[in-house]
């Protein structure tokens, strides 16, 4: 008898288990990404100055987080008006952060050198905080308030003087 009782158990029991491994290996399997209005993934990286950086950090201030690389031509492209935006608000709260996903860190500090890159950086080789930011399209930059909340994504390069940006930054203070 108890025995019978186990033939009729033991398949719902399978089944249950599948369903459940199978929703375990879904969940580990799809990556979050993050769009305006989620919270900010928290990071720790230390900046190619040497200061250890957290996303805490930036309470009070808005912190653009750039995404990019060397060997990225777009990224590149939109350097100059980065650094010139970084130039712009320094003293209005605003702090740009650029992550590279460079690999070899040689190349990525001769980079930096020749392109008189001016705002903080930090080299992020194993993506590994870009990948909590769902981010594997370079440029991508994050505007992440006060409170650490994204209000504004960008993917792809961008004219960081555009004024229609500018008056956006502008209204986040």
């Amino acid at each position: 008898m108890a025995n019978k009782k186990w033939e009729r158990v033991l398949p719902v029991l399978i089944g249950v288990l599948v369903v459940a491994l199978i929703a375990v290996v879904a969940e580990s399997t799809t990556e979050r990404v993050i769009e305006v209005g989620d919270t900010a993934p928290g990071f720790a990286l230390v900046t190619d100055d040497g200061q250890r950086l957290t996303r805490s950090q930036f309470g009070g201030q808005l912190l653009v987080l750039n995404f990019w690389a060397t060997w990225c031509v777009p990224c590149i492209q939109e350097l100059p008006s980065l650094n010139q935006f970084q130039k712009q608000f320094a003293s209005s709260g605003v702090v740009v952060l650029g992550v590279s996903v460079d690999q070899n860190e040689r190349a990525y500090q001769q980079f930096l050198k020749r392109a008189g890159v001016t705002f903080r950086t930090s080299r992020d080789p194993q993506a590994d905080v870009s990948s909590r930011y769902g981010t594997y399209k370079y440029p991508e930059t994050y505007v992440i308030d006060r409170n650490g909340k994204v209000v504004q994504k960008h993917i792809g390069p961008r004219d960081w003087m555009d004024q229609r940006l500018l008056a956006e930054i502008k209204s986040l203070l």
